[in-house]
């Protein structure tokens, strides 16, 4: 993983990251959202921050019928309007340079020889060392035939000290048999080390940060556990509704879409075991342990501990929004999810007992995501004599990942005055407050581990595998379901009634970010 530094620590603190190896960069999909407005900036900030070695060049393969110089023009402006943060003109005419263009169908088999041409004449004008990164930015469809093309040609063989590495996006697999078959197709052509299965969410730097706040804080990891822990809650709430994209979320929905990738790789970042190291493998090794602790979803379960809903008309920033069902390309009828609520249990040594409630969906109040660490309350009532014992709330520690990334400890604290009162304090540590902000598509991280071959953050096929084992059952229940009662939530509040029910069963509530 790339380190952050400390501007105060620039001289005295750990070297700054090594710049990444010479590569060519291939992109299929060029032409899509996720080029310009993630990917391209996501390189301008590596080249901002001394990251991107000279020796790099980008082949973009797309569909469009247009000049190659035009293609260029059209994306340096992209970067120049959609970057995150300041451009820099040299670094934008640098880029330039480094772009080349390929035209064609991604399923024609003489696109590829035109991409191994286009990979000579960007090496050689780059000076790079014959190593090679793909980047599969298009459709799910056209990962295998990509991958079975790029074999075909001879451009993902290794020799000598060169590697070739394909990053795959999301979504891998739209339930278990589909990810098992995709995982069976790439490995006819790949080494799974040559396999970056990406979530962007894992680049955020307070996902990251997880490992390093647990790990290296000897105040936390020994009450890291069932011990003291009363329970965990994860959100992911967007404020936005399916913005257009109605018939892809009728296909995927809440939980396809963010519990079984998003979600779950937080849920276990936060109940894993300590690794041996921090080499790759160890790390996901704990990380799929974490999600085989889950206990399975039965019929029982799925009733019981899970929710579903859809967001209905309500105001969306003071402002009117429509229903999901009343979405452009949206099923009048549909069923499918925006909204999923989850009460999780963990059986292993650690957890055994404590709950994990998840939650995520579309139209919500805020756009938030956290973990909250809520502990378990003192086991004496000291105060009782005092007549404050009902003052008495149990501490919490906030792990804010969007918007406003950071760490929040929630603790009492006696109010001034002769009376023994008591009061919430919150000790709140912001990162930009103390590291300073910088310019981030949440991908920066990510493509540098890639170009420097570290998978850490990256899925392996047993985790992808593990992760749809836990939801196929209650995709299988909800699909076979036609008939039960659909929930739902006014838009800009923080759920459906039954949401608040799940833990008020258990005698706890929603945090309210």
């Amino acid at each position: 993983m790339a380190t952050v530094v400390p501007r105060e620590a620039e001289t005295t603190g750990p070297p700054k990251p090594r710049q990444a190896d010479p590569c060519v960069m291939v992109i299929f999909g060029a032409a899509g959202d996720l080029t310009k407005r993630k990917l391209l900036p996501a390189l301008h900030n590596l080249a901002s921050g001394g990251l991107l070695p000279e020796r790099f060049a980008v082949v973009a393969v797309a569909r469009a019928d247009m000049p190659e110089e035009v293609f260029r023009e059209k994306m340096i402006a992209d970067v120049r309007e959609l970057n995150v943060g300041a451009v820099e003109a040299d670094i934008l005419e640098w880029m330039k340079k480094r772009l080349f263009y390929v035209r064609g169908d991604l399923r024609d088999k003489a696109l590829y020889q035109g991409v191994a041409d286009a990979m000579v004449r960007a090496d050689a004008a780059a000076k790079g060392e014959g190593n090679a990164l793909f980047y599969l930015a298009t459709p799910p469809e056209y990962f295998a035939p990509i991958v079975a093309q790029l074999g075909e040609h001879g451009l993902v063989r290794e020799q000598g000290d060169d590697w070739r590495r394909v990053i795959v996006e999301k979504p891998f697999g739209h339930d278990l048999a589909s990810a098992v078959a995709l995982n069976k197709e790439l490995a006819k052509t790949l080494n799974e080390s040559q396999i970056y299965r990406i979530d962007h969410y894992l680049g955020k730097e307070t996902v990251q940060n997880l490992m390093v706040f647990r790990f290296a804080n000897s105040l936390f990891e020994p009450v890291w556990n069932r011990r003291y822990v009363d329970s965990v809650q994860i959100t992911v709430a967007e404020t936005v509704g399916v913005e257009g994209r109605g018939g892809y979320y009728e296909k995927a929905g809440a939980l396809r879409d963010m519990v079984q990738n998003h979600l779950f790789q937080v849920l276990a970042l936060t109940a894993m075991e300590p690794p041996a190291s921090f080499d790759a493998d160890m790390v996901r090794d704990e990380r799929v342990k974490a999600l085989r602790a889950i206990r399975p979803f039965d019929t029982t379960h799925i009733r019981r501990d899970i929710v579903r809903a859809q967001y209905a008309a309500g105001l969306n920033d003071g402002k009117p929004a429509p229903g999901y069902r009343e979405e452009p390309n949206v099923d009048p009828e549909s069923r499918t999810e925006t909204y999923v609520a989850m009460r999780v249990m963990l059986e292993n040594w650690r957890w055994a007992g404590v709950p994990f409630y998840l939650r995520t969906g579309k139209r919500l109040k805020k756009r938030v995501s956290e973990i909250a660490i809520q502990f378990k309350s003192a086991p004496l009532m000291l105060f009782r004599g005092a007549g404050c014992q009902d003052q008495v709330a149990p501490n919490q520690l906030i792990v804010r990942i969007q918007p406003d990334e950071g760490i929040a400890l929630r603790f009492q604290a006696k109010v001034p005055g002769p009376d023994i009162n008591l009061g919430l304090v919150r000790m709140d540590f912001k990162y930009a407050d103390y590291f300073g902000t910088t310019p981030s598509t949440g991908y920066e991280t990510l493509l540098y581990d890639c170009m420097t071959g570290d998978s850490t953050l990256f899925h392996r096929a047993d985790l992808v595998e593990t992760a749809w084992k836990i939801v196929n059952p209650i995709l299988d229940a909800w699909s076979a379901d036609k008939t039960s009662e659909m929930p739902t939530y006014a838009a800009g509040s923080w759920g459906p009634r039954e949401a608040a029910a799940l833990l008020e069963r258990d005698h706890r509530h929603w945090r309210e970010p």
